[in-house]
């Protein structure tokens, strides 16, 4: 199967900056394999509880690079105050 293109990372991941999509690209990982990385992404405890091994390899790979895109939910936020410990 031939390696990812600039036009299929777009259409899996349309927010995507430049650097992300070289990135991408340069794992050698094919469209299944993005597509197997976004399913983790997107339903990790369904394929766990299906009995699915843990993405390995380039799909491994394509999860990491995936997770950065994801917006940090506490972003913003404030830290919680340190209370001493008596």
């Amino acid at each position: 199967m031939a390696s990812l293109t600039r036009d299929d990372v777009l259409k899996a991941v349309s927010n995507a900056d430049d650097v992300t999509i070289a990135r991408i690209i340069a794992s050698g990982a094919t469209v299944a394999e993005l597509a197997e990385a976004q399913a983790w992404l997107a339903n990790d405890e369904p394929l766990i509880n299906a009995g699915r091994p843990l993405a390995t390899g380039r799909a491994r790979e394509l999860v990491d690079i995936l997770t950065e895109l994801e917006p940090d939910d506490d972003a913003g936020a404030p830290s919680p105050p340190i209370v001493p410990q008596e």
